[in-house]
């Protein structure tokens, strides 16, 4: 088993400022050609609404200032989103910078027990660091499928696998040099952390989070957020010390369910567990940020910070924070799932100090699909032609090259498989309902006789209010003609055409019964 990074002291306050100096050298990038090159830390909370945040949605009542902090610092971008409504696609299409319905998940998730989903010749954004000498880290929750060690079939619910051979197939096989975390969500079995391609101990009983499942018997899901924010300080320090760079795919699992905030946050935020859980969150951000300064590098290190898709509705039953007046989705339609704003726009900062204009705001379009190709500009290096086939650079907009809109259009997902795409203020939706969980949903809109389309104009109806598509027939017809071509063509960035990994079924005919 490989050793894990582990913490050393710093030493002397001059020592510390030669390894910072040892750590940086001049990139080739066009933007950013006579700048030192950074870290990079890209940290990616679970179903944080874009209203769960302070400093996107002033109303909200729940403190976040290490995250508010972040977005004073740095750039706060008021139109990005995540690729798809839920998790696995959009992790996806992080790491890899394509869709993930080019791919053979069509919808829905991954459970704990799921298969790879990235295939193994795959360039992702960890092996492109790595090849240009970052020491690569992923933390926190995969949720992208591992190879399991079957040792008997007949056993079910993930009592058949031999826990104590190798998992293959997992993040240090896609770029990463060391993996901490867990295999999918917090509510889905194994309970039982891995590092590297090794559990941490053998689950020897049943233990539930939503979901009843093997567990370690000392893993507990209220310590999972502090014992990989503990991990990500080590990684920095460690990165510190041994003056090399580092990209850390901090990915946490809150404030997904289940709801379970640390003893030291409960109770603190006054809007419910879910409130306390998403300052825990807040927090874990705060120590990357304190541990950056404690060492002197955070002028060196670009930081990241987005979510997976919006707020889950299913976590209201319990903890209704809208009844508290806090309303995750601020006022964007739809929750997690849905194809409407309210399931994929998200709250997304960048900070690097020096280069990134403090406070600013970036009202343009942008997918956390392209951080793939932003970080290839970061390095000043060109993608091959096959690879990061839907992602583009946002670098100008970070360094203040642009004012122009990067993306011509950009594809949303959701939980159902339903496609949306939006080209500068038209968003057209192919599906006459939520095409996930809130109502209508597209059952309920097949019944009720709803057009089969929705056409919004998210400058005049952010909300998504008034569907258009009668009023503006031209228009759906242009941008249905540009998501057959981005299907088609396997790519929506220029270049040659590509294969998706499954048939596309742009209409889901079969769902509409």
């Amino acid at each position: 088993m490989t050793t894990k990074p582990k913490s050393r002291a710093c030493g002397s306050f001059i020592g510390a400022l030669l390894l910072i100096f040892a750590n940086v050298f001049i990139p080739q990038n066009t933007f950013c050609q006579e700048k030192l090159q950074p870290n990079v830390i890209f940290i990616l909370a679970d179903d944080l609404g874009y209203g769960d945040v302070k400093s996107f949605n002033p109303e909200g009542k729940i403190p976040t200032p290490n995250i508010d902090r972040l977005a004073s610092e740095g750039m706060k971008f008021t139109d990005a989103h995540s690729s798809s409504s839920v998790c696995t696609p959009s992790r996806y299409s992080i790491l890899t910078g394509r869709y993930s319905w080019r791919s053979r998940l069509q919808r829905s998730v991954m459970g704990g027990f799921g298969p790879p989903l990235i295939g193994a010749n795959r360039m992702t954004v960890a092996s492109l660091f790595k090849k240009n000498g970052y020491y690569t880290a992923c933390l926190g929750k995969w949720h992208l499928g591992l190879t399991w060690p079957i040792k008997d079939s007949t056993l079910k619910d993930g009592w058949g696998i031999d826990y104590s051979k190798p998992v293959k197939d997992g993040p240090t096989t896609l770029g990463f040099d060391y993996f901490y975390g867990i295999s999918a969500s917090l509510d889905m079995p194994p309970f039982i952390f891995l590092e590297n391609d090794h559990t941490l101990g053998i689950p020897t009983v049943t233990k539930t989070w939503m979901r009843p499942g093997p567990a370690e018997k000392d893993f507990e899901a209220k310590n999972v957020v502090p014992s990989i924010t503990h991990k990500a300080k080590e990684v920095i320090v460690n990165g510190f010390t041994k003056k090399q760079l580092f990209f850390l795919y901090l990915a946490l699992p809150s404030p997904h369910t289940p709801i379970v905030p640390d003893k030291d946050f409960k109770g603190k935020s006054g809007v419910t567990d879910y409130g306390d859980y998403v300052m825990e969150t807040d927090w874990a951000v705060g120590q990357v940020m304190q541990t950056l300064d404690s060492l002197g590098i955070t002028d060196n290190t670009i930081v990241f910070l987005g979510s997976d898709n919006g707020f889950a509705p299913y976590v209201l039953p319990h903890f209704n924070v809208e009844k508290l007046g806090h309303f995750p989705s601020y006022i964007f339609r739809g929750y997690k799932s849905d194809i409407w704003d309210g399931g994929h726009r998200i709250p997304f900062i960048v900070r690097w100090p020096g280069k990134i204009q403090a406070g600013s705001v970036c009202n343009k379009l942008v997918s956390l699909t392209d951080f793939m190709a932003t970080s290839a500009n970061i390095l000043g290096k060109r993608l091959p032609q096959n690879v990061a086939e839907d992602s583009y650079s946002f670098l100008p907009y970070l360094l203040n090259k642009t004012k122009k809109s990067i993306r011509p259009a950009i594809v949303y997902h959701s939980i159902e498989g339903y496609f949306s795409i939006q080209e500068g203020d038209w968003k057209l939706e192919f599906c006459p309902g939520s095409g996930g969980w809130e109502s209508p949903s597209n059952k309920e809109a097949f019944k009720e006789g709803l057009p089969l389309v929705q056409l919004y104009n998210m400058k005049s109806d952010i909300s998504e209010k008034l569907n258009v598509a009668l009023q503006h027939p031209d228009i759906v017809k242009r941008l249905t003609s540009l998501m057959e071509q981005y299907i088609d063509k396997g790519r929506s960035t220029p270049g040659k055409p590509l294969n998706n990994d499954a048939k596309i079924d742009l209409w889901k005919k079969g769902y509409m019964e």
